[in-house]
């Protein structure tokens, strides 16, 4: 109950309790000692003593507290409030020991411990400082380069409003007043492709961009652009951001339109001309060819001047689905997840179109479903209970523009940047034919990879004099029919980069190679390679020379490198090439660092270091690169603690444990 009071009060209390105590026990004792002697004549003696003893306990104890209050209660509190001050202060001198002196080592280890704080203050102050100056360093780069991306760029929220432009989005949009931080971009352009591109992506969880269409609202520019969610660990909204990079393709696809319509229209005069001339002219064959050539080599080039995206069939439905909800039209869709090669926004707002022009007649249960799929194309087919509207009406829908702000393009410039043409079926249905298109695995690989740390970095002329954490390496790892490298042959070859002391993820080499040869079953079940992957795969030497190209100038690491390196050199005659550059193996890096009595497979050297290889990935070459890869990476300091600061003294000192290798293979 007194821990509100203050040290030097409480101290202070205790011995006045203490006084107290020893007076009455003082009191006590004569009190006794009276009644026990029971003669009167003695009480003023014992009033005499008691009190002189009462006096003197209390003189003592006193004397006592103020020594204790002088030399101990005062100190600590000036020691504690001298920790407090260097703790949440900021104060930087050391901290008087005279005052403390009676407190034993007290006072030098609160000195000690405050000494202690404060260098790391200013340690950590100075590794703030520098990496502050870094990152505002890297910012400046990083807005440098963006300043000189020829392509527009935006970053948006979720909510679509802009968080950065650069300048060539400034002067694509014409410096709009509208245009600024913190604004929202449906104030420079048209916003329905890219939220329904956003909402599509967003739906799909993708981590893959779209290239879609869109329009400015000031002068209706038609703009191509790709639009990708910014997907980041720790993002603070539920939803993520997203970039926009622009081009400006007005003038370009106006022209490419207006090319398109004067070749089709030619083509289809010929067409028409053609049965009312003999046939036996040889001029008249002779146009008859050109015109199907023509039309032949202007089919391979129609779709690829407007921007597409692959785009699920399903994605098609729920778009076109939720557009015609939202004007009190139900559209059911049976639409299996085939990829089509379209832009989706243009196919989506030309089905609307034709939707609302069939629900002008009345009709009711509105389908849209795939009712061909060929290995190149799909057909979707939209369907109703009512009529089909007339050709005239058809034709009228084609013409009008595709939306407000695509004014310059109708369904009809739709039909020719995608090669197709609006049939109307025996079965009352109306049929858009669209190319399938593959997934882009390409698309999902777009990550930046910079470390600006490489602009200050020399290497000595002498790769030998090079520090190990300054040089860049190729760690790689193959996988092979057998165990002899006479024989055998690799079946798979993988490598990873580090640089600069990190691993590059987004720079793996990673190979399936034919070998020329059957791979035995025993072997299959160590590295799961079968006959079957490799039949395909790039030979050998082609493989070879793809790696040497991957691997050139770097230095070459692996585990056990020997083995893997004589499969490699055996080929450099016939490859044109060699592979001569430094090599670092990682056995011999555990041996000079644990010993040579430690276990050396990759297994351990892993373990020992807390690397985890997921059980699948072991015994792939990929999976083992990786391995050893983030194993040599974390030996690289513990080389340098180990006086093997450079290459040529780590060289060097493999010599040592060269029996080991040699007993490895």
């Amino acid at each position: 109950m007194f821990t509100h009071l203050s040290l030097r009060l409480r101290i202070f209390i205790f011995f006045a309790a203490l006084a107290c105590g020893a007076a009455l026990l003082v009191l006590g004792g004569l009190t006794l000692g009276y009644t026990r002697l029971g003669e009167d004549h003695a009480l003023s003696s014992f009033v005499i003593a008691g009190v002189v003893a009462v006096f003197a306990v209390v003189a003592l104890i006193t004397w006592v507290w103020v020594l204790f209050d002088e030399y101990i209660a005062r100190p600590v509190e000036r020691l504690a409030a001298d920790m407090r001050a260097r703790a949440h202060a900021g104060v930087g001198h050391d901290i008087d020991h005279a005052p403390a002196r009676y407190l034993g080592d007290l006072a030098p280890a609160a000195a000690a411990v405050a000494a202690n704080l404060t260098e790391a203050r200013n340690a950590m102050a100075l590794s703030i400082g520098r990496e502050t100056a870094r990152l505002g360093l890297e910012k400046t780069r990083l807005e440098t380069l963006l300043a000189e991306v020829p392509d527009g760029v935006l970053f948006c929220t979720p909510d679509h409003v802009v968080v950065l432009y650069n300048g060539q989005a400034r002067e694509i949009l014409e410096d709009h007043p509208a245009l600024g931080l913190n604004r929202p971009l449906s104030g420079v352009l048209l916003p329905g492709p890219i939220r329904q591109a956003y909402d599509r992506l967003l739906a799909a969880e993708a981590r893959e961009g779209a290239d879609i269409l869109c329009a400015t609202r000031a002068g209706a520019k038609l703009l191509a652009a790709r639009i990708r969610l910014m997907w980041l660990e720790g993002q603070e909204t539920k939803r993520p951001g997203y970039i926009l990079s622009l081009q400006d393709v007005t003038g370009d696809l106006q022209v490419q339109a207006e090319r398109a319509h004067l070749l089709n229209d030619l083509l289809d005069e010929v067409d028409r001309a053609l049965p009312d001339l003999p046939a036996d002219i040889p001029a008249v064959q002779a146009l008859a060819a050109r015109a199907a050539e023509t039309a032949r080599r202007k089919a391979l080039t129609d779709t690829e001047w407007w921007p597409k995206e692959a785009l699920p069939a399903s994605d098609l439905g729920i778009a076109l689905t939720a557009r015609l909800a939202r004007k009190g039209i139900t559209l059911t869709t049976d639409l299996p997840a085939t990829t089509l090669r379209c832009d989706g926004f243009a196919i989506t707002r030309l089905l609307e179109r034709l939707a609302l022009e069939w629900s002008v007649k009345d009709a009711t249960d509105l389908q849209l479903r795939l009712v061909e799929i060929a290995p190149a194309s799909a057909t979707l087919a939209l369907s109703a209970s009512g009529a089909l509207p007339d050709a005239d009406v058809l034709a009228r829908a084609l013409d009008i523009p595709l939306s407000p702000g695509l004014a310059q393009f109708t369904g009809r410039d739709v039909l020719v940047t995608h090669a197709t043409q609006l049939v109307t079926a025996a079965s009352g249905m109306l049929h858009l034919t669209l190319s399938r298109a593959d997934p882009d695995p390409a698309m999902s690989a777009r990550a930046v990879l910079y470390d600006f740390e490489l602009l200050h970095a020399e290497v000595p002329r002498a790769m030998s004099e090079a520090m190990l954490k300054q040089l860049s390496y190729v760690v790689f790892d193959t996988e092979t029919t057998g165990l002899n490298p006479q024989v055998d042959e690799i079946c798979q070859i993988a490598a990873v980069r580090i640089v600069n002391g990190k691993v590059i993820d987004g720079e793996r080499f990673d190979m399936l190679v034919n070998p020329g040869r059957r791979i035995p079953q025993g072997s299959i079940d160590v590295h799961g390679v079968t006959n079957e992957m490799v039949a395909d795969a790039a030979p050998v030497g082609e493989a070879l020379k793809r790696f040497h190209a991957y691997a050139n100038g770097a230095v070459l690491v692996a585990h056990n490198a020997p083995f893997d390196m004589s499969f490699l050199q055996r080929r450099e005659t016939e490859i044109g090439t060699r592979f001569d550059q430094p090599i670092l193996d990682t056995v011999l890096c555990s041996a000079i660092l644990y010993g040579q009595s430690a276990d050396h497979t990759l297994d351990a050297l892993c373990e020992r270091l807390g690397i985890l290889i997921a059980e699948a990935d072991r015994h792939t070459a990929i999976g083992d690169a990786i391995g050893t890869a983030e194993a040599f990476r974390k030996m690289i300091p513990m080389l340098d603690a180990a006086d093997l600061p450079t290459l040529g003294a780590t060289i060097k000192a493999f010599d040592k444990h060269s029996r080991l290798i040699a007993h490895l293979n």
